[in-house]
Protein backbone atom coordinates (compact mmCIF):
# COMPACT_ATOMS: atom_id res chain seq x y z
CA UNK A 1 0.00 0.00 0.00
CA UNK A 2 1.25 3.59 -0.92
CA UNK A 3 2.49 6.06 1.56
CA UNK A 4 -0.90 8.29 2.55
CA UNK A 5 -1.41 11.76 4.00
CA UNK A 6 -4.30 10.64 6.54
CA UNK A 7 -6.48 12.74 9.40
CA UNK A 8 -7.57 11.15 12.47
CA UNK A 9 -10.11 13.02 14.51
CA UNK A 10 -11.48 11.77 17.59
CA UNK A 11 -11.88 13.22 21.25
CA UNK A 12 -10.44 10.14 22.83
CA UNK A 13 -6.33 10.72 22.96
CA UNK A 14 -5.37 7.60 23.86
CA UNK A 15 -7.48 6.24 20.95
CA UNK A 16 -6.17 8.79 18.53
CA UNK A 17 -2.95 7.97 19.70
CA UNK A 18 -3.02 4.35 19.20
CA UNK A 19 -4.30 5.29 15.43
CA UNK A 20 -1.50 7.27 14.80
CA UNK A 21 0.83 4.61 15.86
CA UNK A 22 -0.40 2.35 14.16
CA UNK A 23 -0.71 4.40 10.62
CA UNK A 24 2.85 6.02 10.94
CA UNK A 25 3.75 2.43 11.68
CA UNK A 26 2.78 1.61 8.25
CA UNK A 27 4.01 4.40 6.27
CA UNK A 28 1.83 6.78 6.35
CA UNK A 29 2.13 10.83 6.85
CA UNK A 30 -0.39 11.22 9.96
CA UNK A 31 -2.30 14.49 11.24
CA UNK A 32 -4.36 14.41 13.99
CA UNK A 33 -7.22 16.91 15.32
CA UNK A 34 -9.61 15.93 18.46
CA UNK A 35 -13.03 17.43 17.37
CA UNK A 36 -14.77 18.14 13.91
CA UNK A 37 -14.21 21.69 13.68
CA UNK A 38 -10.12 21.52 14.26
CA UNK A 39 -9.86 18.66 11.20
CA UNK A 40 -12.82 21.07 8.70
CA UNK A 41 -9.36 23.58 9.36
CA UNK A 42 -6.62 21.78 9.37
CA UNK A 43 -8.37 19.79 5.69
CA UNK A 44 -8.44 23.77 4.65
CA UNK A 45 -5.07 24.25 5.01
CA UNK A 46 -3.06 20.46 3.12
CA UNK A 47 -3.94 17.74 0.93
CA UNK A 48 -5.04 14.72 2.30
CA UNK A 49 -5.85 11.10 1.17
CA UNK A 50 -7.91 9.79 3.95
CA UNK A 51 -9.92 11.47 6.60
CA UNK A 52 -10.94 8.47 9.70
CA UNK A 53 -12.96 10.64 12.06
CA UNK A 54 -15.27 9.60 15.21
CA UNK A 55 -19.04 10.08 15.13
CA UNK A 56 -19.49 11.84 18.59
CA UNK A 57 -16.95 14.64 19.71
CA UNK A 58 -17.73 17.99 21.40
CA UNK A 59 -16.32 20.05 18.81
CA UNK A 60 -18.59 19.44 15.44
CA UNK A 61 -19.48 15.44 15.12
CA UNK A 62 -18.12 13.30 12.60
CA UNK A 63 -21.56 13.44 10.81
CA UNK A 64 -20.62 16.95 10.18
CA UNK A 65 -17.61 16.78 8.86
CA UNK A 66 -18.51 13.92 6.26
CA UNK A 67 -20.85 15.88 4.91
CA UNK A 68 -18.43 18.65 4.48
CA UNK A 69 -15.74 16.50 3.02
CA UNK A 70 -18.31 15.28 0.95
CA UNK A 71 -18.69 18.82 -0.43
CA UNK A 72 -15.20 19.75 -0.55
CA UNK A 73 -13.60 16.69 -1.04
CA UNK A 74 -15.10 14.15 -2.86
CA UNK A 75 -12.43 11.98 -3.90
CA UNK A 76 -11.16 12.04 -0.08
CA UNK A 77 -12.12 7.88 1.21
CA UNK A 78 -13.28 8.67 4.60
CA UNK A 79 -13.60 5.96 7.71
CA UNK A 80 -15.94 6.60 10.30
CA UNK A 81 -15.37 4.70 13.83
CA UNK A 82 -18.09 4.41 16.91
CA UNK A 83 -18.85 3.34 20.09
CA UNK A 84 -22.23 4.43 19.87
CA UNK A 85 -24.30 6.67 22.57
CA UNK A 86 -27.67 8.17 22.15
CA UNK A 87 -28.45 5.50 19.32
CA UNK A 88 -26.10 2.12 18.14
CA UNK A 89 -22.77 2.02 16.83
CA UNK A 90 -24.31 0.49 13.74
CA UNK A 91 -27.47 3.15 13.28
CA UNK A 92 -24.34 5.88 13.56
CA UNK A 93 -22.51 3.55 11.30
CA UNK A 94 -25.30 3.42 8.58
CA UNK A 95 -26.20 7.10 9.12
CA UNK A 96 -22.33 8.26 8.42
CA UNK A 97 -22.68 5.30 5.21
CA UNK A 98 -25.25 7.00 4.00
CA UNK A 99 -23.75 10.47 4.27
CA UNK A 100 -20.85 9.42 2.67
CA UNK A 101 -18.34 7.44 4.54
CA UNK A 102 -16.33 4.38 2.85
CA UNK A 103 -15.93 2.03 5.80
CA UNK A 104 -17.51 1.90 8.82
CA UNK A 105 -15.30 0.58 11.95
CA UNK A 106 -17.03 -0.35 15.34
CA UNK A 107 -15.28 0.55 18.47
CA UNK A 108 -12.84 -0.93 20.10
CA UNK A 109 -11.15 -2.19 16.94
CA UNK A 110 -7.86 -4.08 16.81
CA UNK A 111 -4.47 -3.21 14.70
CA UNK A 112 -6.03 -5.83 11.99
CA UNK A 113 -9.17 -4.01 11.70
CA UNK A 114 -7.67 -0.62 11.34
CA UNK A 115 -5.31 -1.55 8.61
CA UNK A 116 -8.42 -3.73 7.19
CA UNK A 117 -10.51 -0.76 7.10
CA UNK A 118 -7.51 1.47 5.56
CA UNK A 119 -7.52 -1.19 2.62
CA UNK A 120 -10.74 -1.34 2.15
CA UNK A 121 -11.92 2.12 1.33
CA UNK A 122 -8.88 2.61 -0.85
CA UNK A 123 -10.20 0.00 -2.84
CA UNK A 124 -13.67 1.20 -2.50
CA UNK A 125 -15.06 -2.19 -0.41
CA UNK A 126 -17.48 -1.22 2.36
Amino acid sequence: MPALSILVADDEADLRDLVQLTLEHEGHKVTVTSDGRKAAQVLSEGRFDLLVTDVLMPDGDGIELISHVRTQYPAMKVIVMTSGGQISRREYLTMAKHLGADVGLEKPFNRDQLLAAVKAALSGVS
